[in-house]
């Protein structure tokens, strides 16, 4: 085990010893073991026991100290290696090797002797070597050089025969390097030739094999030298490179060699001396180590405690099967021996959740055993022992795990420990001891090999238990194995038949393996297919199936070999696929036709026979190892086989005993290498493509490219072009590829610029973007509204933000100059303009190891500003889910993690693991409450699993593409995605724009069967990189090569170096990119490349770049000068940082990286070359995000056109119409070369771009301004550019360029100009330029070339196989189900994410893996195709986010100039003063005209002064339209009412509830008192929380509420409010602005709000901490003056009872406060208009309604005021000083109410409007004073909900066939009419009728200011039109002097007894005036006209009698209309 002592603390000596001497007991052949105590205290020899058997365990895994990646380690899995691997390995720390130092001046160089000569094979081998007589030629290895052979002369005597007998012991040896002789001890040997061992020296370890020479008499490498009776390896694929990543846990570099020649091994691992490790190649080349922790001795037998699992294991792809084998040192009995098993079991991650169980096997009588095979693990359960990627329990309680040796037998019970085997034939050198009497012969019937074996039982042996056992220890016994489950694989099986069989494993039990083992790979690929009997009930209902119908084995068995034999030449066989074959087959055919055993052998060659040959069956009858067996023979036997090899044989074992099982041997040569490289995680081909490359397994395919197609040396060639033209290079553009001028000449050459070209930036948000924008705003706003106070918008006022992305340098740029130009910085006030250029990198952060201390930043910013809402977006956010290696960690730990990472050297391509999710998922961001977390994911499916984090409705899916499209005009862009490649494949075109390269598949084909060792993606890039040389050498130098070239190579190149040249152009070129997942390959080409193009002279026609994730752009200086001329760039400094600003460069980019990472490229990009995307690249995700890198948009009609040709296709959910990706405006370059230019289409697009690159090279008229920049029409006009109000109605305009024309001018010029107001009106943080195009051109499509595997899926809908949307989703989930339904093309959006969030899973190894079960409430996922602009989208909802936040600190307010009274000069300024002189305010004139902007629609009142500004009637008649009131939105200030939304911490105990007992807390108290008006009791109903009863009196039992305490006018407390507020309040509980605690600064109040009966409930479910006053039922549908005349009369009469009880305790009656306060619900803010010191008056200021209301409180003599109030704010009133300080007018809104002056003037309770003008008429007739102080104003909030809006007049009957509106006119009709009777109040009906048509009823009085209508009593709004004069009928009232003045006519309203005849004869009536009496009921309108004596003067028709249109029940009014004669 190396060095892994090192680092262990010093007091686990202790511990060592014991295992030292354990260890030694078990090597030594006597049972005496070492005293501990010895070994503590007196050091004895180092070598205790058997030395000769020991292992160094350095050459298993040396270990260094964890974190560092170990290159000198060895490992063998030679035969002879193998055995001495197992007899050394055990827990004890490492028995370090002494070396002596080297002499001074000696050569210590790996491979080199002392002397300093060369060693190596490689280098010597064709030199001539002296071999003295009797010496052999011997290859040594030394672990410093594990690549390399040694070569040595030795003494043919100490060297074993062919049997591996006769070595003499000890050795002779000569250095063939320097010639030294006579080397006697193999120690000094190998000190001379510098081996450099940690362990003793042994020939028979390090001298390996014979050299022979070949046919070309060079040395290589012969056979091994057979030390002894080898082994068979177990590992032979063996070139496994370990990398340590942690002390316990090895994860090993997998390989596909398996060759003797290529069997050496570095192993590195680390282990604690406590832990032994083992690691064993599986087939598929992957090694896996399993560790087995604190194994002690318990007496004599050896015991295992704890749990044995794999550690560091990565998981496959779906289903593979993980194969373990663990390697023990156990003994038997004593004399202990050294003994080997080895054992493998399989693991898949495909079943349910509960661990499978290991159990001990029992032992079968009757059958054929072999005692001395040694037993495996098994399970007799499911076939897989990992569930999920989770390590099964291995504790010995269900594990039996016998002590074998090699081809002994294991002892019975009864035999004597003297029986017990040990190694035949002679002792080793150095035994202590030797019994030769303790020998058994070996049975000639033994297999001596090591036993390898997957464990595969049938479903039907499920093991249940009830709960996991804990492990206890237990004695390992051994147990026998039946001899027909065996198979040994052939030696050199992958050499002699050039494939690698895997094994799919189906229904049954496999063999165990031995031999040469690394040659198969066994794959659980298909076997959940099999597995439908392990469905639950609830799956199969889902499905549609009951348990009746799953399938029988036989049918199993049929379907798939049906499945097998219809599968193409080049098709691999694919889980999805067939199970939906079996779903299908279960859905129609139930159970089918029962099978018998005789039948079902001719029905599979039956099956088989229609696949001509490529399907073979075998049957057999003992077991599958019979079949197997056997085809791996026949397989093995030789090349003549090979022709007619069948791509599958499928094995069925017909049994009697276990009945049929089966599996499938794939021995094609392409299946069976794509299915085993399918079996490896992207991470790991890429360690194997790069171990690969490290250790020269390479170099045949290399030496073979070194030719050209036509056999020439190719360097040769192009050294000799190169010299043919001294130093003249082609013309880089505007000239042919003959065309040679001198490099100087050629470097000095600047692209030609027909004019002057600008830079311009514009960033627009196109429709779509925006509404994703909103979608994202209303769903913050639901998580907001959900009532769980996850979010707390209120509280915010800011908005910031961090935008994590994958680990790419260009990703970050990219993302930064999104940021920057979409000016969000400045619009969100994080920034000022200057700064935010440079600080736009700030706010993007690269994923990779300087995460952390940015993080810790960010968060540090998040905790200091509770009142900032911080969104974290994660963009990009499906690239590397793993999981975070520690949990609940912090963020400084993760960057010390993150370090740790990046020295181990496990970053895999550029990739740390699991960062994401310790950064997104660390506790801190889940905590924090002002953090939103937005995942953003062109791919989320791996967000989307059972276990995800994100609710399902948190999710944003882009918009389908069709639902916006509409009928656009054939230039208008779209988004061209996915599904639309796989559908162009119907478009029939001669030239397709997703295309297989099938001349360079048939030349892979090729190679791989010549290179069957090398993974098939380093052949892939060796063949692209000669067909891209070749190719340009065709084009060059040599036209011959032509042939050589496929086709597509050639078109490509080509396009590549001719399109600069054409005229036009201005040398722009297009873009081509090739997709190179290695970063070694990647290199390889770009180097390659590079040079080639260099030596043809094409040095400057083109660029060759590396896009690599981890580095920065890196481009030729000549290059960067051509693109700084495109872009008129001045900056010398300029360089380009994305590819977005390559554009129009003709390039070559080579894109490596384990993923594509969400880069956008140039619309220059033409092709896209996927070609090395193969069958590696089976899930969904992989697959897709390759051809999404050619994603785009593009011009309709390019995509309309063939479609015309199409049926019509189902809507394509994936294409996002009109929204330009983020600044890729993806044109692709026509190339005829012709001078045409880009539109971005429609002008309803206003699409997110940030590219400031120039603009296609086809457009030489126009600058680098990006297209939004420059939206033209076809006429070539340019347009006028947006103004960007993201959240303002206008901006929503439909992306449907039909609807353009109805449009605002503003935004749809088509002058040739554009209107320099709108550019104007563009944020500051914007660029507006437009730059005018000569014409539009077409955008087409990037054309993708791409593998026939990833073509074959991607054409799924047209083609045979399954689409990749059937793929399994991702490669970190696996399906929940081995069956599932169908998905289709048409599932997206939601449909798409709940199917993989019933259907997925996440793996061990995924972040979600162990996610809480409640998504968290913070989090949102935004989802949408590839490249279609979702950057541009979440920049805007940021923007949209802070505006709502501002939106919701703003309120609108009413914003109207109140008509201004005209000035008369009899009226004296008064003196401007705070408190208003009772003397000097009843001087002032009362103003009965209704001057508030809200009546203006109410019917003026008749003064004798005029107006200033009097309302001009409309003379175009009454329009029934509602004009909208102007509003202006204000800053809420910390006096503002809130309405229920409002939290905060002062006032949280104000307006919530606290525990949910707390409404029960609240108190019904009835009210009873006699009102005077009504004449009857009324019972009113308080409702009283506990914390409010001190405001009320209640009787001395408690329990009967007797009145509300007011205090004394003498009371001075500046804390306390006298007056009680009233609040009547209707239909806005939550929008109400009823928390008034700010408003009164916290001061002590009484409020109690004023409900109708039926809105009780909801309003004490808002407002629990609120008194309630609960109007009487009968009230439920009456108006406001309903309310407010309760109000009053209740205030009235309470005054009355606390006058009566505090006399009783000596206070005048007259001392008790009179006042109340009646206010809106909708008051929001209260200003201070005080006047300077200058003429000037300042800007209003806010006060709070506490210091208004204590104001008008402190007024001197305030009992002799009936109503004080202030005005209502309105923006002129900063403007100018209001004219006088006080004024006797009109006072609402907010009205302080004397209610003892006013006892006899009451609210007309019938009231719907206008009921304040009429009181206040009223109450200044009466002779009471009503006081405004003008320099206070009220502002009033616009809400468009509740309060006393209109009834919705229907009628009483609805004919619902009928459904008509009613107009007002139909509001009254003739009494006893037929006429529809209506659904409303008569009151309200009256009201509204007059309102709309009194013209008919008073004609002479309309636009009448002269001539108005007197009404007696009462204010009635008849028209504004109609002028009204108000007359008081009681005696000694004030009225207006009416001498002179003509009436046009008269309206008595429910006139009183006050109203006489004698009164009416008073006033005098022009000639034609109308009368209007209204009455209760019609006798009292007879006796009213009786009365009033109303004949005498006015003529009555029987016919102008009316009523409201109400039935009988509701009591109408009725009335009658009469003319003056």
């Amino acid at each position: 085990m190396g060095n892994s002592y090192a680092g262990q603390l010093k007091s686990a000596r202790f511990e060592e010893a014991l295992h030292n001497s354990i260890e030694a007991s078990l090597r030594s052949s006597s049972g005496d073991p070492q005293p501990i105590f010895t070994q503590l205290y007196l050091e004895p020899e180092p070598y205790p026991g058997n030395v000769e058997d020991i292992k160094p365990k350095a050459d298993l895994h040396g270990g260094e100290p964890p974190g560092n990646e170990l290159m000198n380690g060895h490992s063998s899995n030679d035969p002879e290696e193998l055995e001495e691997d197992d007899d050394s390995d055990s827990s004890s720390p490492p028995l370090p090797y002494l070396q002596a130092p080297a002499p001074d001046g000696c050569c210590t160089l790996d491979g080199f002797c002392q002397a300093g000569k060369d060693l190596r094979l490689v280098s010597i081998a064709t030199e001539p070597i002296e071999v003295p007589a009797g010496f052999e030629l011997v290859g040594a290895k030394s672990p410093s050089v594990p690549e390399h052979i040694l070569v040595c002369a030795v003494d043919r005597r100490f060297l074993p025969d062919e049997n591996g007998k006769n070595a003499l012991l000890g050795f002779s040896g000569n250095c063939v390097g320097c010639g030294e002789k006579g080397f006697r001890y193999f120690t000094e040997f190998s000190n001379h030739i510098n081996l450099k061992l940690s362990t003793q020296p042994k020939k028979q370890k390090h001298l390996k094999y014979y050299l022979v020479k070949n046919s070309q008499g060079a040395l290589c490498k012969g056979p091994l030298i057979c030390w002894k009776v080898s082994v068979v390896p177990l590992c032979s694929s063996s070139d496994c490179k370990s990398r340590q990543i942690s002390s316990s846990a090895s994860t090993s570099k997998p390989s596909s060699s398996s060759s003797h020649s290529s069997k050496e091994n570095g192993g590195a691992s680390g282990h604690s001396s406590s832990t032994f490790s083992f690691s064993v190649d599986v087939g598929c080349g992957n090694r896996r180590v399993c560790v087995i922790r604190s194994m002690k001795a318990k007496g004599n037998q050896m015991t295992t405690q704890g749990k044995g699992g794999c550690e560091g294991c990565r998981e496959m792809v779906s289903g593979i099967c993980i194969l373990k084998s663990i390697l023990f040192l156990l003994p038997d009995s004593p004399p202990t021996r050294t003994t080997q098993m080895s054992s493998v079991f399989f693991g898949s991650q495909d079943l349910g959740r509960d661990c499978s169980f290991l159990k001990p096997l029992s032992s079968t009588s009757g059958n054929k055993t072999l005692p001395i095979v040694p037993t495996a693990l098994r399970v007799n359960g499911p076939m897989n022992c990992l569930v999920d990627g989770r390590p099964p329990l291995l504790s010995p309680s269900q594990v039996s795990l016998g002590p074998q040796g090699p081809a002994y037998r294991t002892p019975d019970l009864g035999d004597s420990p003297a029986s017990s085997a040990m190694n035949s034939g002679p002792p080793k050198k150095r035994h202590r001891s030797w019994h030769p009497n303790s020998l058994v012969p070996v049975p000639p019937t033994a297999v001596p090999v090591p036993a390898i074996r997957p464990i595969v039982c049938s479903p039907g042996a499920v093991l249940g238990m009830s709960s996991p056992q804990p492990p206890v220890a237990g004695v390992i016994q051994p147990q026998p194995v039946t001899a027909g489950e065996t198979v040994i694989v052939p030696d050199n099986l992958l050499n002699s038949s050039g494939v690698r069989p895997v094994i799919l494993i189906g229904h049954g039990t496999l063999p165990y393996f031995y031999g040469n083992v690394g040659d198969i790979v066994v794959s659980p690929l298909l076997v959940s297919c099999y597995k439908s009997s392990q469905l639950t009930e609830k799956t199969l209902e889902t499905l549609g199936l009951n348990s009746s119908q799953l399938l029988c084995v036989e049918t199993m068995i049929l379907l798939t070999l049906q499945y097998l034999a219809r599968l193409g030449l080049v098709q691999i066989p694919l889980r999805e696929e067939l199970e939906q074959i079996v779903l299908k087959a279960m859905l129609c055919c139930p159970r089918g036709p029962a099978i018998s055993p005789s039948q079902l052998p001719w029905l599979a060659r039956l099956e088989a026979s229609v696949s001509g040959g490529s399907v073979q069956v075998v049957v057999t009858h003992n077991s599958l190892g019979e079949g197997i067996s056997e085809s791996l023979r026949s397989l093995s036997d030789g090349p003549h086989h090979q022709k007619c090899l069948p791509t599958y044989v499928v094995i069925i074992c017909a049994s009697k005993m276990s009945g049929n099982e089966f599996c499938v041997l794939v021995l094609g040569k392409y299946q069976a290498r794509a299915l085993a490289e399918g079996m490896l995680t992207t991470n790991e081909f890429l360690k194997e493509i790069s171990y690969e490359l490290i250790t020269g397994k390479v170099s045949i395919l290399a030496s073979h490219f070194k030719t050209t197609s036509l056999g020439d040396n190719l360097d040769k060639q192009l050294v000799r072009y190169q010299r043919r033209w001294k130093g003249q290079v082609i013309q880089p553009f505007q000239g042919d590829v003959t065309d040679h001028i001198h490099s100087q000449e050629a470097a000095g050459m600047s692209p030609p610029s027909e004019r002057a070209e600008l830079l311009s930036k514009l960033f627009q948000i196109y429709p779509t973007q925006l509404s994703v924008a909103r979608s994202l705003l209303s769903q913050v706003c639901s998580i907001a509204d959900s009532g769980t106070q996850n979010l707390d918008l209120g509280r915010f006022c800011k908005v910031d933000f961090l935008v994590l992305v994958p680990p790419s340098h260009i990703l970050v740029h990219q993302t930064a100059q999104r940021i920057r130009q979409s000016g969000v910085l400045v619009d969100l006030g994080i920034e000022d303009v200057c700064s935010a250029h440079q600080k736009s990198d700030k706010y993007v952060v690269r994923l990779d190891g300087e995460v952390h201390a940015k993080m810790e930043a960010f968060m540090r910013k998040v905790k200091q500003n509770p009142y900032t809402l911080f969104v974290l977006i994660h963009d990009n956010s499906h690239v590397d889910l793993t999981r975070g290696v520690f949990l609940g960690y912090d963020l400084q730990h993760t960057g010390q993690l993150a370090q740790q990472i990046a020295l181990s050297g496990s970053v895999c391509h550029g990739e740390l693991q699991g960062l994401a999710d310790r950064v997104v998922n660390c506790q801190e961001v889940l905590d924090a409450m002002n953090l939103l977390v937005l995942q953003v994911s062109c791919f989320p499916y791996t967000l989307q699993t059972h276990q995800s984090r994100i609710s399902i409705h948190n999710e944003v899916h882009w918009p389908s593409g069709e639902s916006l499209q509409g009928e656009q005009p054939p230039n208008e862009l779209l988004y061209f995605g996915l599904r639309d490649y796989s559908s162009s494949l119907q478009w029939g075109v001669a030239s397709p724009i997703l295309r297989c390269d099938d001349a360079f598949e048939k030349m892979v084909h090729t190679l791989l069967e010549r290179h069957p060792h090398l993974h098939s993606m380093v052949i892939r890039s060796y063949l692209l990189i000669q067909q891209y040389t070749e190719a340009m050498m065709a084009l060059t130098s040599s036209p011959s090569l032509r042939d050589h070239i496929t086709p597509e190579t050639l078109a490509m190149v080509e396009d590549l170096i001719n399109a600069p040249g054409r005229e036009g152009s201005q040398g722009r070129g297009h873009m081509l990119l090739v997709r190179v997942p290695s970063l070694q390959l990647a290199m390889l080409a770009r180097e390659r490349l590079e040079d080639v193009r260099d030596k043809l002279g094409l040095q400057l026609c083109f660029a060759v770049l590396l896009g690599s994730p981890a580095t920065e752009l890196n481009l030729q200086k000549n290059f960067t000068n051509r693109l700084k001329a495109w872009r008129g760039c001045e900056n010398e400094d300029w360089v380009p940082h994305t590819y977005e600003d390559l554009e129009g460069l003709p390039c070559i980019v080579i894109l490596t990286g384990k993923d594509p990472l969400g880069e956008t490229f140039p619309r220059s990009l033409k092709y896209s070359d996927l070609r090395l995307i193969d069958s590696s690249y089976l899930t969904r995700t992989a697959l897709e995000q390759e051809v999404g890198l050619a994603c785009t948009h593009v011009t309709m009609g390019v995509v309309h056109e063939p479609k015309k040709a199409m049926a019509p296709r189902e809507s394509d959910g994936e294409k996002a119409t009109t929204g330009l990706n983020d600044g890729d405006e993806l044109e692709r370059p026509q190339s005829n070369g012709s001078a045409a230019t880009r539109t971005s289409g429609s002008l309803a697009e206003n699409g997110v771009s940030s590219s400031d690159i120039a603009d296609s090279f086809q457009r030489p008229s126009t600058s680098t301004c990006p297209p939004e920049g420059a939206i033209t029409s076809d006429m070539g006009t340019a347009a006028q550019g947006f103004k960007q109000e993201c959240d303002s109605v206008e901006s929503q305009l439909s992306s449907n360029p039909s609807k353009a024309s109805k449009a605002p001018p503003s935004l749809y010029s088509s002058s040739s100009s554009s209107s320099p107001s709108s550019s104007s009106t563009q944020r500051p943080s914007q660029s507006t330029q437009c730059v005018r195009e000569p014409k539009p051109t077409r955008v087409s499509p990037r054309t993708v070339i791409m593998s026939r595997a990833a073509y074959s899926l991607l054409a799924g809908e047209s083609g045979s196989q399954l689409s990749s949307f059937s793929l399994l989703p991702h490669a970190d989930v696996a399906w929940s189900s081995p069956l599932r339904p169908l998905v289709t093309h048409n599932l997206q959006g939601e449909e798409r994410s709940m199917y993989y969030r019933e259907w997925t899973i996440a793996r061990q190894h995924h972040a979600d893996y162990e996610a809480p079960s409640v998504p968290h409430p913070r989090r949102m996922l935004l989802s949408g195709p590839p490249q279609v602009g979702k950057t541009g989208a979440y920049l805007q909802f940021l923007r949209i986010l802070f505006r709502m936040l501002i939106r919701l600190l703003e309120v609108d307010v009413y914003d109207e100039e109140e008509e201004e009274e005209e000035e008369t000069s009899e009226v004296t300024t008064l003196v401007k003063t705070q408190l208003p002189d009772i003397e000097e305010v009843r001087k002032l004139p009362f103003d009965p005209y209704p001057r508030d902007p809200k009546f203006r629609k109410a019917s003026p009142v008749y003064t004798d002064k005029r107006s200033k500004c009097l309302k001009d009637f409309k003379q175009e008649g009454e329009s029934h339209t509602p004009d909208k009131r102007v509003t202006k939105s204000i800053r809420l200030s910390r006096f503002a009412a809130h309405n229920a939304f409002h939290h905060c911490e002062q006032c949280h105990h104000y307006c919530e509830a606290g525990p949910a007992t707390q409404l029960s807390e609240c108190t019904f108290h009835a009210f009873t008192f006699c009102s005077s008006m009504l004449g009857e009791e009324v019972q009113l109903q308080f409702v009283i929380p506990k914390a409010k009863e001190q405001h009320f009196v209640f009787s001395q039992q408690g329990s009967h509420l007797e009145s509300m305490r007011l205090p004394l006018v003498s009371t001075k407390d500046p804390d306390r409010l006298k007056s009680p507020i009233f609040t009547p309040t209707t239909g806005r509980q939550e929008h109400g602005l009823l928390n008034i605690y700010h408003a009164m600064e916290g001061a002590t109040h009484l409020h109690i709000l004023v409900v109708k009966q039926f809105e009780m409930p909801l309003y004490r479910k808002y407002w629990p901490n609120h008194i309630l006053l609960v109007l009487p039922a009968v009230f439920n549908n009456t108006g406001v003056g309903a309310a407010r005349f309760m109000i009053k009369e209740l205030s009235y009469h309470n005054l009355e009872l606390e006058r009566n009880r505090l006399e009783e305790q000596g206070v005048k009656r007259q001392d008790v406060w009179p006042f109340i306060v009646m206010m809106d619900d909708s008051c929001v803010l209260w200003n201070s208009h005080q006047p300077a010191d200058s003429s000037e008056t300042s800007d209003g200021t806010n006060v709070s309604l506490k210091m208004v209301l204590q104001h008008m409180e402190n007024t001197p003599k305030i009992s002799l005021y009936a109503m004080c109030g202030t005005r209502r704010w309105s923006s002129s009133l900063a403007r100018k000083s209001p004219s006088h300080p006080f004024s006797r007018c009109h006072l609402h809104d907010l009205v302080m109410l004397n209610v003892d002056l006013t006892q006899n003037v009451h609210y007309d309770l019938n009231r719907y409007s206008c009921e304040e003008v009429d009181f206040n008429l009223r109450v200044n007739s009466s002779g009471l004073l009503l006081c405004r102080f003008n320099y206070f104003s009220l502002m009033k909030k616009h809400i468009p909900v509740g309060g006393n809006k209109d009834f919705l007049v229907k009628p009483k009957l609805v004919d619902m066939g009928n459904p008509t509106s009613i107009s007002p006119p139909q509001y009254v009709c003739a009494p006893d009419s037929e006429q529809t009777l209506l659904d409303a109040p008569a009151q309200f009906l009256l009201e509204r009728f007059l309102q709309s048509c009194s013209h008919r009823l008073f004609p002479k009085a309309v636009r009448n200011r002269s001539n108005p209508v007197l009404s007696i009593d009462s204010y009635l709004n008849i028209s504004p039109e109609i002028s009204v004069c108000y007359i008081n009928s009681r005696p000694h009232s004030t009225n207006l002097n009416h001498q002179g003045l003509l009436f046009s006519g008269l309206l008595l309203y429910l006139c009183d007894s006050f109203v006489v005849s004698g009164l009416l004869k008073k006033f005098r009536f022009l000639k034609g005036a109308t009368l209007c009496v209204i009455c209760q009921d019609r006798s009292s309108l007879r006796q009213t006209i009786v009365r009033l004596e109303l004949e005498d003067e006015w003529q009555f028709r029987l016919r102008d009698e009316f009523q409201t249109a109400n039935c009988s029940d509701d009591r109408p009014l009725y009335f009658l209309t009469g003319r003056h004669v």
